[in-house]
This record gives structure tokens, C-alpha cells and sequence, in this order.
């Protein structure tokens, strides 16, 4: 009975780590550190060769191209959350068609709430799973 109850024991405490090693792959921070270029926008593809992309910059600094205009801010990410808070951009005008696309891309990014690396690309999550932004790392 005694070696019965030592092997349930030893058993438990085995499984114990298996189960805490999913949280932490799920709560993995994601490698952010880059230039990324945007690719869809809320559903919608990315203007063919629109220079829209993210920098996101050690300390938590972002920058980038929201299509016209260069924008910067900074975000927080803790885990698989990440938080975007564009705090500004340039002004000129550009064509109708970017002009809207910047549009997008700057009501977007308030709306990331977590970060997913899939299949090589970076599907930047709003609260309720839906992807806002998915992004291709710039080589």
C-alpha cells in the first residue's frame, strides 16, 4: 500500500511541471524588437507597396509609417499582451487611397490589446481576438 501511495505521489508531482510549461509558452514574451511591415489592417490588405510598417525600438518606443505619414509613440507589452499608444505623426497629404489607409492604421493600433506570432507573422489582437493588424518582419 505504502509503494502504491509513493508511486501516486511521485506521479503527481511529475505531471505538475507539464502543466505549468503551457502557461509559460503561452505567456512568452513575443520578440517584438523590429521593423514590421503591415500587411492587413482590421480584415483588410495593405495597399500594394504602401510603406506602411511598425518599428517597435528597445524601452518600449515605437515608430513607423502609418501609409503618409511617419508616426511615433510607445507600447507595453508583458507577455503575450501588448498595448500601442501612438502618441503622434507628420502632417503632409498624400493620395486619397493612403490617406484612408493611414486613417485605418492610426484607429487600429489604440484597439491592440495582445500579440501572436503565427506562421511567421506578427497578428497584433483586439480584447475580443480579433486580429487588428498582422504584420511580416522587414529582412
Amino acid at each position: 500500500m505504502m509503494l502504491k501511495q509513493t508511486f501516486l505521489l511521485g506521479a503527481l508531482l511529475l505531471g505538475l511541471p507539464a502543466c505549468q510549461s503551457t502557461d509559460v509558452a503561452q505567456n512568452e514574451t513575443i520578440p517584438l524588437q523590429g521593423s514590421w511591415h503591415i500587411e492587413m489592417i482590421q480584415g483588410q490588405p495593405a495597399i500594394d507597396y504602401s510603406p506602411a510598417q511598425i518599428t517597435f525600438d528597445t524601452e518600449g518606443k515605437l515608430h513607423g509609417n502609418n501609409s503618409c505619414n511617419n508616426f511615433f509613440g510607445q507600447y507595453s507589452q508583458q507577455g503575450q499582451e501588448l498595448k500601442l499608444m501612438p502618441a503622434g505623426s507628420t502632417m503632409k497629404a498624400c493620395v486619397d487611397a493612403l490617406m484612408q489607409q493611414e486613417h485605418k492604421v492610426m484607429q487600429a493600433m489604440p484597439l491592440v490589446a495582445k500579440a501572436k506570432l503565427l506562421q511567421g507573422r506578427l497578428t497584433l489582437l483586439s480584447s475580443d481576438d480579433k486580429p487588428v493588424l498582422v504584420l511580416s518582419q522587414v529582412k
